[in-house]
C-alpha cells in the first residue's frame, strides 16, 4: 500500500562480491564422461559396487539376461538376487522399440509422483490397471504390490517394532520375544473383544496365522540414510561442502561460521578432523501425541538435517527427510522417550563410527555423526525434553524462578513479570499505573547451565508408560 521513501538502498547482497568483480574465480571445467545410464549406477550404488567406466553397461538398447550378470557377492544369497533382478529392470526397454525409459526408470519415476502428489495405493492400482490396458506390450508391473516390491530392493527401507499399548516398552533387543509388557504386563497382541461389547476375551487377533500386534511403531534408520548419501556419487562429494568451500571471509553464512561450530571442534578434534563428520539437527513438526488437535490424522516426523549438505539442500529447493518416527496405527500416549529409543541408539552407534564406502574418493572410511540443534516449538520442546510448558513453571529460562499470574475468567497462565530484565534505573520499574499495581524490584532470574540442569534432574524418577486404569480425559 505504501511504496519505499524515495532514495532507499536495495540490498541485493550480504557482503558477497558478485562475480564479475571476483578476479580469482577461474572457470570450472569438467572432463568429458561418457554417457553412463544413471539407473543403473543407482542400483550399483544401493549395493555398494561401483559401476566401471565405460563399460557395456552404460548402454538400455539390448536386455541382458541373468546368465550374464557378473555379481559382487558370491554364493546365492538374497542381496545378490535383488541385485541381478534391478540390474536386468534397468536393462530392459519398457517396450519394443523404446530407448529413453527401461523397466526400472519408469517405474522409479511413476512411484516418484506417488509419493510426491499423495497418490493413494487404491488410486495408482487403477492407473496401473489402465496402463497395462491401453500399452499391452509395455512391462508394467502386474500390481502396486509387484512395483513396491521392485522399488524395495533399491534398500532404505523402515523397520516395523512392536509395542506397548501402554507405551512403556519396545519390543525389541532382549525383549524381541517377549509376549507380554515388562512393566504393565499388558499383552502385545491385538485381542478379540466379545460381541457388542469392548470386553476383551484375551484371544491373540491373527492374521495368516500369526497374532497381530496392539501397537506398532515404523522407524525409518538413520544409519544407512547417511551412508548412502557417500556411497551415491552425485553427493558425495557435496558432503564435504563444509569443510572445502573457499567462502570462509568471516561472515555468518552457515552454521559452521557460528562460535557453537567452532567450539564444538575444538572441543572433539578427532571429530571435527575428518571432512566427512556429520553434524545434525533434529526438527519436530506436525505431530499430535495427545489427541489435543482438531485433525484426527497424525504422524510424528522427526526430521534428521545434515548441516554438511545445507547448501545443496538450498539449492534444490526440496525437503530432505533423512530420519522419521511414525507411531502407528494409534497415536503414542505421554511417553515420547520410548519411541526415541531407535534414534538415540543409532546417534551412539554413530559417534562411535560406522564403516562407510565412499564413492567420490573409492575408499572406506567410519563415518561419525552428532546431533548439534535442536528445532522445534514451544510445545514440542515439552514433548521432546520433558519440560513441563503448561503450567506456572512452564518459562524453561526463569526455571524455578518464575513468577505466574492465573487469570480469574481464562483459566490461563500469564507472566506479567517482564520489567525485571530491564536496568535497575529504567522508569518502567517503578511505574505502577501501566502495569500491575506494583514496584518490580527484583533483578533478572538466574542462568542455569547445563550442570545445573543435569542437578535438577539427577533425583528424578522416570517410569514409562501411561496407566491404563486411567480413563478420564487429560
Amino acid at each position: 500500500m505504501k511504496s519505499f521513501p524515495a532514495g532507499y538502498t536495495l540490498w541485493l547482497r550480504h557482503g558477497e562480491k558478485p562475480a564479475e568483480e571476483s578476479s580469482s574465480c577461474t572457470p570450472i571445467v569438467e572432463n568429458p564422461t561418457p554417457d553412463v545410464n544413471p539407473y543403473l549406477q543407482m542400483v550399483h550404488e544401493a549395493f555398494n559396487f561401483t559401476m566401471p567406466t565405460g563399460s557395456e553397461e552404460t548402454t538400455t538398447a539390448d536386455p541382458i539376461e541373468d546368465d550374464d550378470i557378473e555379481l559382487p557377492y558370491d554364493g546365492p544369497s538374497r542381496d545378490a538376487q535383488d541385485f541381478a533382478d534391478l540390474l536386468a529392470d534397468g536393462t530392459e526397454e519398457l517396450y519394443p522399440g523404446c530407448s529413453k525409459y527401461s523397466k526400472l526408470s519408469f517405474l522409479v519415476k511413476l512411484y516418484h509422483i506417488k509419493c510426491m502428489c499423495g497418490v493413494s495405493d487404491k488410486a495408482m492400482s487403477i492407473i496401473l490397471d489402465l496402463l497395462r490396458d491401453v500399452f499391452e506390450q509395455a512391462k508394467f508391473p502386474s500390481t502396486l504390490y509387484e512395483a513396491k516390491k521392485t522399488i524395495r530392493k533399491l534398500g532404505i527401507e523402515y523397520k516395523k517394532v512392536d509395542a506397548c499399548p501402554n507405551d512403556c516398552m519396545l519390543y525389541r533387543g532382549e525383549y524381541e520375544n517377549a509376549t507380554k509388557c515388562k512393566q504393565c504386563g499388558t499383552s502385545r497382541w491385538k485381542q478379540k473383544t466379545r460381541k457388542g461389547s469392548v470386553t476383551k476375551l484375551k484371544i491373540p487377533v491373527k492374521k495368516n496365522g500369526k497374532p497381530l500386534p496392539a501397537k506398532s511403531l515404523r522407524y525409518f534408520p538413520l544409519i544407512p540414510r547417511l551412508q548412502r548419501l557417500f556411497m551415491c556419487s552425485k553427493t558425495s562429494s557435496d558432503m564435504l561442502w563444509n569443510k572445502e568451500a573457499d567462502n570462509n571471509d568471516g561472515y555468518l553464512r552457515h552454521p559452521r561460521d557460528a562460535e557453537a561450530w567452532k567450539d564444538f571442534d575444538a572441543k572433539y578434534p578427532v571429530f571435527s578432523n575428518d571432512a566427512r563428520s556429520v553434524r545434525l539437527a533434529l526438527a519436530s513438526d506436525g505431530f499430535n501425541p495427545f489427541r489435543n488437535m482438531s485433525t484426527t490424522y497424525s504422524i510424528w516426523p522427526v526430521i534428521l538435517i545434515p548441516y554438511n549438505l545445507l547448501p545443496w539442500l538450498c539449492m534444490k529447493q526440496s525437503s530432505f527427510i533423512l530420519s522419521m518416527i511414525i507411531p502407528g496405527p494409534k497415536m503414542p500416549g505421554n511417553d515420547i522417550d520410548v519411541y526415541l529409543e531407535p534414534l538415540v541408539n543409532e546417534l551412539k552407534q554413530l559417534w562411535d563410527g560406522v564403516e562407510t564406502y565412499d564413492a567420490n574418493k573409492g575408499t572406506t572410511f567410519k563415518m561419525r555423526a552428532a546431533l548439534m540443534w535442536t528445532i522445534s516449538d514451544f510445545s514440542g520442546l515439552g514433548n521432546l525434553s520433558g519440560w513441563n510448558t503448561y503450567s506456572g513453571l512452564a518459562c524453561p529460562t526463569c526455571n524455578v524462578d518464575a513468577k505466574a499470574h492465573r487469570l480469574t475468567f481464562s483459566r490461563k497462565w500469564c507472566y506479567t513479570s517482564h520489567r525485571r530484565f530491564l536496568n535497575q534505573g529504567h522508569k518502567y520499574r517503578v511505574d505502577r499505573t501501566r502495569f500491575d499495581g506494583e514496584v518490580e524490584s527484583r533483578d533478572p532470574p538466574k542462568k542455569y547451565s547445563g550442570i545445573d540442569v543435569l542437578r535438577q534432574q539427577s533425583n528424578l524418577q522416570v517410569s514409562f508408560g501411561k496407566n491404563p486404569t486411567l480413563t478420564i480425559k487429560r
